[in-house]
């Protein structure tokens, strides 16, 4: 079997495995594709049967035409102002509660966890009208801007989640303890070796972490299609269905607008992706 493998890898100037992930790579590359070329064509090519695979003439004002129908200026900041709040308090409080569930031993840390881990296991469409009825409760009894129809509403179920904290708690086990104990007994506090020591070792957990959190917070649909109706409340995804009407949909004008929302995530994994294999192995040595 050595032998096949080493005369294969002679006659081809790559994996094999190759002749394989190149075609489900394409394959899953198709809808972005075909994303892009609708995005470029007249409102005709896009609704003519055949498809037409490439426009006579790519309409680039299909993009200036999108921005300017929608305010999309306004969507692109409620959607960053949702992520960023999102994405600093789940860095926060998840990497402070998975310090604690690696590190600190305390009574019933283990029911604890394994109570936070079952919650993975539940969709959210069971639970999102008790998230709503909280939610709404908030709005009326503490800050109305936390209440329905604001965007504030898209951030309190999101400030901290339980992948998040099962993340970092798998990853900050990792972390030799050795270093935590000899800054402990230089009189660091839990909160300095936790800040000076552990995260900073960190960050390719940290990152990946930040990527899954933006990623989801970004492309939210359902969410925020239950809790928000006014149009100055609106995320991206929401503001998409602009261009579709009861009984005629934009497909040039959607296309180009999900090419801009998309802008921004590709954005983000390319800078992250460098990290996710990483943080994902290191993640998996300790249970």
């Amino acid at each position: 079997m050595t032998t096949m493998t080493a005369t294969t890898r002679r006659r081809l100037p790559f994996s094999p495995w190759h002749l394989v992930l190149i075609p489900l790579s394409f394959l899953l590359l198709v809808p972005l594709l075909w994303m892009l070329i609708t995005s470029l064509e007249t409102e005709g090519e896009a609704n003519h049967f055949p498809p037409v695979l490439f426009p006579a003439k790519p309409r680039f004002a299909n993009y200036t035409e999108a921005w300017a129908q929608a305010p999309f200026g306004h969507f692109f900041l409620n959607s960053l102002t949702v992520t960023a709040v999102v994405l600093i308090s789940n860095l926060v409080v998840c990497s402070l509660a998975g310090y604690a569930f690696a590190r600190i031993g305390f009574l019933g840390r283990g029911a604890l966890f394994v109570t936070l881990m079952a919650t993975l296991m539940v969709p959210f469409q069971v639970t999102m009208i008790p998230v709503f009825l909280i939610v709404k409760w908030f709005g009326d009894n503490v800050w109305e801007g936390l209440g329905i129809d604001h965007i504030g509403a898209l951030m309190l179920p999101n400030l901290a989640t339980a992948f998040g904290i099962f993340f970092l708690r798998q990853f900050f086990q990792t972390v030799p303890v050795e270093l935590e104990e000899a800054a402990r007994v230089d009189g660091t506090s839990r909160l300095g070796v936790l800040f000076k020591i552990v995260l900073p070792l960190s960050l390719p957990a940290m990152s990946t972490l930040a990527a899954l959190t933006v990623l989801t917070s970004w492309n939210d649909f359902l969410w925020p299609l239950i809790v928000i109706t006014s149009q100055d409340q609106m995320t991206i995804p929401l503001g998409l269905s602009y261009f579709q009407g009861a009984h005629h949909v934009q497909w040039p004008l959607l296309m180009a607008a999900n090419v801009m929302s998309l802008l921004p995530m590709l954005l983000v994994f390319v800078i992250a992706q460098r990290y996710f294999v990483q943080s994902v192995a290191s993640t998996g040595i300790k249970g």
